[in-house]
């Protein structure tokens, strides 16, 4: 198969839906048949570990054009009562599809252990400065510290959100105590890209189960 070029992200909150019932259909049904889909290669589920919502993220690495797929689309028109019921039923589910634009560092072997994902969008004209601070100075600081595995960079092509993603795969949670990650994120540079961005999200999320991979 080849490598996978894009990302389907999706935010959820199971709503009225029993969160041991909402786990166990994600996990033994719905993240599962996704991964019978070819053009699919893996896919990851996160719970959240900030105090923000949604609780729930899962990505899915992704070929270009699998989601327009006929292989795809008749995941919807085989789908069971259980999956028809509890996807009526969830209070949130926020579905972003993304192109891959960079990755630097090395993958996490079985799923990141914890994952950053920052989104903005930037105003116009302004993103060949946002492209050159991720790959002059945000990306090779980051990649400095110790525990911070992987970055990829994508941008949106599907759904509503900002316009970038750069997702971040990281050892635990204390690299965002190391002196590096501060003076990562603390340059003049990131100061001018943050006071310009719009839309900005900043999600942490930990490590619940992988499919496929």
């Amino acid at each position: 198969m080849a490598m996978a070029d894009g990302l389907l992200l999706a935010y959820s909150d199971p709503g009225p839906v029993p969160l041991d019932e909402f786990n166990d259909w994600y996990d033994t049904e719905h993240g599962p048949a996704r991964l019978t889909v070819p053009g699919i290669s893996a896919g990851y589920r996160f719970r959240a570990l900030d105090d923000q919502a949604p609780r729930w993220l899962a990505y899915y690495e992704i070929k270009s054009g699998v989601l327009d797929g006929p292989e795809y689309k008749a995941l919807a028109a085989s789908a069971s009562p259980r999956e028809k019921s509890i996807m009526a039923q969830l209070a949130t589910l926020d579905r972003r599809v993304y192109e891959q634009i960079s990755d630097d560092g090395s993958p996490s072997d079985g799923g990141p252990p914890v994952v950053l994902a920052v989104s903005l969008s930037v105003p116009p004209g302004k993103e060949d400065d946002l492209a050159a601070w991720y790959a002059d100075e945000h990306i090779p600081m980051l990649l400095a510290v110790p525990g911070w595995r992987r970055v990829r960079r994508f941008r949106l092509t599907g759904g509503t959100a900002p316009a970038y993603l750069s997702l971040h795969e990281v050892a635990d949670t204390s690299v965002f105590a190391q002196d590096s990650y501060r003076a990562a994120v603390s340059t003049p540079w990131m100061k001018r890209i943050v006071e310009s961005a719009i839309g900005r999200e900043r999600r942490l999320f930990g490590f619940v189960r992988s499919f496929g991979g």
